[in-house]
């Protein structure tokens, strides 16, 4: 089979992270023809394609970026439809708004017997004004009718695009995003070490965030609640994983606030280290405004970490208060703090939660699982094709 992925940029991120596993999953377990076409990856986020020995062959796509300027878009999409028309693949499989829009109208004008659509996370959400959020669903709703299948890596990502209208039900499927899963179960041999590394003693209760430092990603909430918590669990310490545009402002605001000791910012961390940085902490904190579904939930939950995280899109689905971790409404400082409280002052409680979590991220959320069952969708895809 051949196989073509478009993605918007490659940088070190949840869905570009899934992406990559994917095909590189095709290629050696099932032996497919596959190209990743994606655009540059500039800025601080960092690249996964340098940082690792991926053996997938790439396509670049210097016009295809992130934000939307018309005249790079329309030089963006003949450079995918130039890619994709000398490849000549039986599937296209688009990732990310902009790489999803463009690599769908692509292939649809190519005839591509198969066009799959993964949703990482909508492009649209409560937190644009109107006019924006109106314009994304709408786009969304024109690309939609451009693919066969729409692959959410959660149930709530279906339960939006549907209630937003932007295509039938029986138009998705879940598939769960996939990752190495020992290395994130073996984590514990990597505690002692990691710990004195990064300065902690037995006695600290390390509560971890990885995550971009960028906007919703909710930092902002952890450190308004870090107080609180501090004055209540003095041996608490913050450990932040992860870079962006915001690590100055962040950085400022700490050391306003007085709480530069009990906070750590590692900046950007190689995929392969973090399991390693999970097998450091005791707890970990998401408090992300949107995501489909956080790939550092289910690491969390594999390191055998209770996770604390916002309600939000897919984090119900593997964080269940009082079985795996605790969910908090969005943005209620209050209880996020008591939540944080509650976890750092019971080790007892965190090895429960952080038992029971294991047990199921465990089943649910290995790679190579996930490959297979998105290469089931190719192949029901180009069966049903007249």
């Amino acid at each position: 089979m051949r196989i073509a992925h478009v993605i918007t940029r490659m940088i070190v991120g949840g869905a570009q992270e899934n992406t990559l596993y994917n095909c590189q999953d095709l290629i050696r377990d099932f032996g497919d023809d596959v190209l990743l076409i994606t655009g540059p990856s500039p800025g601080r986020e960092g690249t996964l394609l340098d940082r690792t020995e991926h053996q997938v062959p790439v396509a670049l796509a210097p016009h295809l970026v992130r934000n939307i300027y018309p005249w790079d878009d329309l030089r963006g999409y003949y450079e995918i439809k130039k890619i994709l028309r000398d490849f000549r693949p039986d599937v296209v499989h688009t990732h990310s708004a902009k790489g999803g829009m463009l690599g769908r109208i692509a292939a649809t004008s190519l005839r591509v017997p198969a066009v799959i659509h993964t949703v990482h996370g909508a492009p649209f959400h409560p937190y644009q004004s109107a006019a924006a959020r109106n314009f994304f669903i709408a786009c969304e709703r024109y690309a939609a009718k451009r693919c066969h299948k729409m692959i959410c890596v959660a149930d709530a990502m279906t339960d939006l695009m549907v209630d937003a209208k932007v295509a039938p039900r029986e138009k998705f499927v879940t598939i769960y995003s996939g990752m190495e899963v020992e290395p994130f179960l073996e984590s514990g041999q990597w505690r002692d070490e990691m710990r004195q590394k990064l300065g902690y003693s037995d006695e600290h209760v390390v509560i971890g965030k990885i995550a971009r430092l960028f906007h919703l990603k909710g930092h902002e909430y952890v450190l308004a609640a870090a107080r609180r918590v501090i004055d209540a669990v003095p041996n608490v310490r913050f450990l932040w994983i992860g870079d962006g545009l915001l690590h100055d402002k962040y950085v400022e605001e700490i050391n306003a606030a007085g709480l530069t000791d009990y906070f750590q910012l590692v900046g950007l961390v190689p995929p392969t280290e973090i399991p390693r940085y999970c097998g450091a902490m005791d707890i970990l904190v998401h408090a992300s405004l949107r995501e489909g579904l956080a790939r550092a939930l289910p690491q969390a939950l594999l390191s055998g970490k209770p996770a604390v995280s916002f309600d939000v899109d897919g984090a119900r689905e593997v964080v269940v208060t009082d079985e795996t971790g605790e969910l908090i409404p969005p943005k209620d400082v209050d209880r996020l703090a008591d939540a944080l409280i509650r976890l750092a002052s019971d080790a007892a409680l965190r090895q429960r939660l952080g038992e029971e979590g294991r047990r199921r991220a465990a089943q649910v959320f290995p790679h190579r699982h996930m490959t297979a069952e998105i290469r089931k969708t190719y192949e029901q895809v180009l069966a049903d094709k007249p």
